[in-house]
């Protein structure tokens, strides 16, 4: 066994973990693998990382981080985590366009599972990815840049397509924010005003326990050269810092009150230098499109008495539609409703297959590292380029050394 992941919810079953220093070592060991699962952070809920022969880590690889500034792209170790990154690209008066809540994932494994930020003109951060450098299965390097046949089917990819190595980001010029809170907004008003509601700032993000009072936070995060949020339908305007826990210590949220600073320490809703987590925990969550939005909340709020034993709290968030085949968010921009659970790990996956009956008509997209109990048509039908993908991943890794059970399945095969 190579540990846990980063919940507790999981001890891996692999049998070894790889932590090459170089490149050509990291090759040589995929090209001896019958099995082999890249390992990022450990912040996915479920098996997608797992294996029973070896996981391989890129974290030990030499850091790059190589800025082509007339390109606008920042070309990075795939191991670096984004809060290792994100100072030294402000230093040279750049940015990324979007993060998400947590800066302690890596960024390759965030692309890879699809992880994203908020706002509606947001994308994912995979959509972010303008060019991949992977090792095959054949311990061969290959390297893909956007417009590439098959690009969009390899950025989010789940690991299985090979190890990544590097990945080139899109950058910005860089910027500062500020972050105002609101507190009790009722559901009449998130109805009557939800596009006036995700549009207000940058990036915003409800908090709610799906309750009859409405989302019991709000968090606006708005740049500096464009005017902040002041009033909110009716919400209380937040006049001490929060968690987004009602009582929860929020010293380790990045900072509120309309403090301005960087991008990079806003953007978050964490900061990199404490464990955000109020215990354990387990995740969920599902993206629909934002047309749905209104429908899927009414239909997870008739469920609250069913959710509520096991609720720490959810997340409603907007993101910007992408071209990416599995991409949460693609061909449509979306609204994502996202469940933090306490770590029962029983009464969670009881619980599971009645979300997705009550997201299945909105077509939901389950976010592929968290926990989820869906049908393999259902996700046929949320992911419809699967096929495509599946018949990519076999061209790539004939033999499926990076697969696992749990990717075999969503890829509607079985284990040979």
């Amino acid at each position: 066994m190579t540990g846990t992941n980063w919940a507790g919810n999981l001890t891996y079953g692999a049998t070894s973990l790889h932590e090459p220093a170089t490149v050509d070592e990291l090759r040589e060991i995929v090209a001896s693998a019958s099995r082999l699962r890249p390992l990022g952070s450990r912040h996915s809920f479920n098996r997608i990382a797992d294996t029973d022969d070896a996981q391989v880590s890129v974290a030990h690889l030499p850091v790059v981080v190589d800025i082509d500034e007339q390109a606008r792209e920042v070309t990075v170790s795939a191991g670096l985590r984004y809060g290792e990154l994100v100072e030294q690209l402000d230093a040279a008066g750049w940015a990324l366009p979007n993060l998400a809540s947590l800066p302690h994932i890596s960024v390759a494994g965030a692309i890879a599972t699809g992880t994203h930020g908020s706002g509606d003109r947001n994308h994912s951060l995979a959509a972010a990815v303008a060019g991949l450098r992977l090792v095959t299965a054949d311990g061969e390097l290959m390297d893909v840049r956007r417009g590439d046949p098959d690009f969009e089917g390899m950025v989010v990819s789940w690991g299985v397509l090979g190890v990544v190595t590097a990945v080139t980001l899109d950058i910005v010029p860089t910027f500062w924010m500020q972050q105002d809170l609101f507190e009790h907004l009722p559901w009449a008003e998130v109805a009557e005003h939800f596009d006036e509601i995700t549009s207000s700032a940058y990036s915003v993000s409800m908090y709610t326990d799906w309750s009859d009072t409405g989302p019991h936070q709000i968090w606006t995060k708005s740049r500096t050269d464009a005017p902040p949020v002041t009033e909110l339908f009716g919400a209380q305007v937040a006049t001490q810092e929060l968690h987004p826990l009602p009582g929860v210590d929020p010293g380790a949220t990045t900072r509120q009150l309309g403090l301005p600073g960087p991008w990079w320490d806003r953007l978050p809703h964490f900061r990199l230098e404490f464990t955000p987590s109020d215990g354990d925990e387990l995740q969920t969550e599902y993206l629909v499109a934002r047309t749905d939005a209104l429908d899927a909340i009414a239909s997870v709020r008739a469920l609250r008495e069913r959710l509520a034993p096991i609720l720490l709290v959810s997340e409603i968030r907007t993101i910007a539609a992408d071209g990416l085949w599995l991409s949460p968010s693609r061909g449509r921009d979306s609204v994502a409703l996202h469940f933090t659970w306490r770590l029962d790990v029983p009464a969670v996956t009881a619980f599971l297959p009645l979300l997705d009956d009550a997201l299945a008509p909105f077509a939901a997209r389950p976010h592929w590292g968290k926990v989820f109990e869906t049908t393999p048509e259902r996700l046929l039908a949320a992911y419809p380029r699967l096929p495509e993908f599946r018949a990519l991943a076999e061209r790539l890794d004939p033999d499926g050394v990076f697969r696992n059970r749990l990717t075999d399945g969503w890829l509607g095969r079985s284990e040979d």
